[in-house]
């Protein structure tokens, strides 16, 4: 069974009011799926998105070698003053990007993607 990935934006979207964003980047910084919240101002535009999306390509394969001695990467989350952003890996090829106001409750948010994604797998 495949995993619907607007269904699992849409769900993390609603899980809480202080996410702004979620969805998916594939391996060559598109986003395959996802978008932001409903009447929330996005922070970054155009261009700005793409870097950020090649930047959270680029952090998690910064790892990938030590893999083998501190096991995969399961989540970053990093805190900024206005926003705090947390990727996800799915798999070599996609990432999961989540965006929350500061302050939210982002190990939630990670639980919950990290709960529909194992499940799949099982499948």
């Amino acid at each position: 069974m495949t995993i619907n990935y607007d269904e699992l934006s849409q769900q993390i979207l609603d899980l809480d009011s202080q996410v702004r964003f979620a969805g998916v980047a594939n391996s060559k910084g598109v986003m395959v799926a996802g978008g932001h919240k409903e009447n929330v101002e996005q922070m970054l535009v155009g261009d700005e998105v793409g870097m950020a999306i090649h930047y959270a390509i680029q952090k998690a394969e910064l790892f990938t070698n030590l893999a083998y001695k501190i096991g995969r990467e399961r989540s970053s989350i990093t805190e900024y003053e206005k926003v705090t952003l947390i990727s996800i890996p799915i798999n070599s090829q996609e990432l999961f990007l989540v965006s929350t106001e500061p302050h939210a409750d982002y190990l939630k948010i990670v639980d919950t993607v990290h709960s529909v994604l194992d499940s799949q797998k099982d499948n």
